[in-house]
């Protein structure tokens, strides 16, 4: 029997979205993995490509996290027996340390939690989430004087 090769996080073909605009908008303190539970027609949709992460964050009620703003498209090819939602809510599935940890972050110390990206994981879909703060307009100035200065750097140095 053959081995299965093992696919690497940062190849590309495991991640299914990224949402850049949290990077902008949030400073990102820690990262945590989740499960999501998902219906069947989305895991077909995500196949696909069909989904989007601007606007999801992560609200945790009753000692349990779930994912909203997600937009996962249904396809044409959908069953007919089933009206799917595009923007349901959906349940992350965390450790309880890992929920005892986000639940005091977010009551306590005033942070948000976002959905970061979407994967593939051992053919399960993971989500990655973070513990952001908001940043604020003068924050996103700086950080955008920063890149292009990085960005004139690799100029000067690459003309010699």
């Amino acid at each position: 029997m053959a081995k299965k090769s093992k696919t690497v996080k940062g190849a590309g073909s495991s991640t299914i979205i990224n949402n850049r605009k949290a990077g902008f908008d949030y400073f990102i303190e820690d990262r945590f993995e989740a499960g999501v539970v998902l219906e069947g027609w989305e895991v077909k949709s995500l196949r696909a490509g069909k989904v989007q992460l601007v606007d999801s964050y992560v609200i945790v009620k009753n000692r349990e996290a779930f994912m909203l703003g997600t937009l996962i498209t249904p396809l044409s090819t959908a069953s007919t027996h089933i009206h799917p939602d595009s923007t349901r809510t959906r349940k992350l599935l965390l450790n309880r340390g890992e929920l005892n940890q986000l639940i005091g972050a977010v009551e306590r110390k005033g942070y948000t939690l976002i959905a970061l990206s979407l994967y593939w994981k051992q053919g399960r879909v993971k989500a990655e989430i973070g513990l952001a703060k908001g940043k604020q307009s003068h924050d996103k100035r700086e950080n955008e004087k920063d890149r292009d200065w990085q960005r004139e750097k690799q100029r000067i140095m690459k003309k010699g």
